[in-house]
């Protein structure tokens, strides 16, 4: 039997969580589903889509569930 023995450089891991934007390119802004909606005519639109994103800023989500987008939908007074 012949075995072979390679060497492997260890990879150091990079928590990029930790560092939220401090080694980002200049430009490159933080990448969410809704960050260009503010540009719409209707200022429902705007408030919905402002309240999604402070909500994944809140809670570091880069995208949200149904049942996370129902509660922020509540939290700004609709109701079925």
């Amino acid at each position: 039997m012949n075995h072979q023995v390679t060497e492997q450089k260890a990879v150091a891991f990079e928590d990029r969580r930790q560092n939220r934007g401090e080694n980002r390119p200049e430009g490159v802004g933080e990448r969410r589903q809704f960050s260009n909606s503010y540009n719409s005519e209707n200022p429902e639109v705007n408030e919905l889509a402002q309240a999604i994103d402070q909500y994944k800023l809140r809670h570091r989500r880069r995208f949200i569930t149904f049942e996370e987008l129902h509660s922020v939908v509540t939290s700004l007074g609709y109701h079925k």
